[in-house]
């Protein structure tokens, strides 16, 4: 194979370079990108290539030196010249009130047209998917499940880096989060993004929390429905069949996609979207008024299908019970070799 085909993906949109040679170098493909894209070499950070010999990929490494396919998709972090004097220019006007309830739209349930439908894909997705785990579950916990993009990440502002595009106050919601809930994160992409992104962002590797596992697109399925037509949902009933002991009494989904949550609005929280990083990183308090609800409900709510999260904002928690309900053992499913074994379930299997 002497050439490849790479497929770019900045700033919510994907460049195709068609029939790169790939006795070129990392710095001759940056100045193809930049031809198409307006972003310098030097304000590329680009993800999804790994050297064989598992050394630093560097400017002058040979293509040829990578694990790379036909077909190479990458995911680059960076400033086009055009972006930066855009947003040193400042606007003409502004308004006096920004309205950030802009396209919060109508969280009423949405009927599905064909349940028989739904409960034959779930079925399929238990049968066929596998939920990738990280880290042990924890006896007693909720479950908090996140979407990534647009929820805790902007991936469709350009920037000069990953941190530049996270949410305000991302990793001390998490932190305070993973105190009563496993956290686990389910966005629309394939893993290989979810990875990546999450790794930049600092989330997997962290030091005061740890994400349990991850789902990705190949976990959602596609429905059709009265007012929407065919969307991809992503269905809770898959994860609380796989893990028993999470349930709709004591998980919560949260996404700036309520049609994600389709089949589970009970279950579902939604979040102002977070767009336009530069703009609004200083003014974005979402995740700090997240943070006390979770910790709110966890402490003071037996099931939380009691709650109505679309009036999460107004909460006001009853008296904290004086004794937390204990859960069952988070049960991981026996014929998936990949899920990690708590050292309690170790305990339980010695004669």
């Amino acid at each position: 194979m002497s050439t490849a085909s790479f497929s770019v993906k900045w700033a919510g949109k994907e460049y195709v370079i068609p029939d790169f040679p790939l006795h070129a170098r990392i710095m001759d493909l940056k100045q193809a990108i930049y031809e198409r894209t307006g972003v310098l070499p030097e304000r590329q950070k680009l993800f999804g290539m790994a050297n064989l010999a598992g050394k630093t990929v560097s400017e002058s490494t040979r293509l040829l030196d990578l694990k790379l396919s036909p077909h190479v998709r990458i995911m680059m972090v960076g400033s086009s010249e055009k972006s930066i004097q855009d947003a040193s220019t400042p606007p003409k006007t502004l308004p006096n009130v920004i309205n950030d309830l802009d396209d919060y739209g109508d969280d009423k349930e949405i009927p599905i047209e064909n349940c028989e439908e739904f409960n034959c894909k779930i079925e399929n997705r238990i049968k066929n998917y596998k939920i990738k785990w990280i880290n042990n579950s924890r006896p007693g916990k909720r479950l908090l499940v996140l979407d990534i993009d647009c929820t805790i990440f902007d991936h469709r502002t350009p920037a000069q880096s990953v941190a530049e595009l996270m949410r305000p106050f991302l990793h001390e919601f998490l932190t305070s989060a993973y105190e009563d809930y496993d956290i686990a994160f389910w966005s629309a992409t394939n893993m290989k993004w979810i990875d990546a992104k999450l790794w930049e962002l600092g989330v997997t590797r962290h030091e005061q929390y740890k994400v349990a596992f991850l789902l990705d697109s190949a976990a959602m399925i596609t429905l059709h429905t009265s007012k929407y037509g065919t969307v991809e949902i992503k269905p809770l009933a898959l994860i609380w069949r796989l893990v028993p002991a999470y349930r709709p009494e004591n998980t919560i989904m949260i996404d700036d996609i309520p049609r994600n949550f389709l089949m589970n609005p009970q279950s579902g929280l939604r979040v102002r979207p977070f767009r336009n990083a530069h703009v609004n990183q200083s003014t974005d308090r979402e995740l700090l008024r997240l943070r006390q609800y979770l910790k709110d409900i966890a402490r003071s709510v037996d099931d939380f299908t009691q709650l109505d999260h679309r009036k999460w904002e107004s909460y006001m928690p009853k008296t904290v019970q004086s004794s937390a309900t204990v859960y069952s053992k988070p049960t991981l499913p026996a014929d998936d070799p990949e899920a990690p074994v708590s050292d309690d379930a170790k305990d339980d299997q010695q004669p």
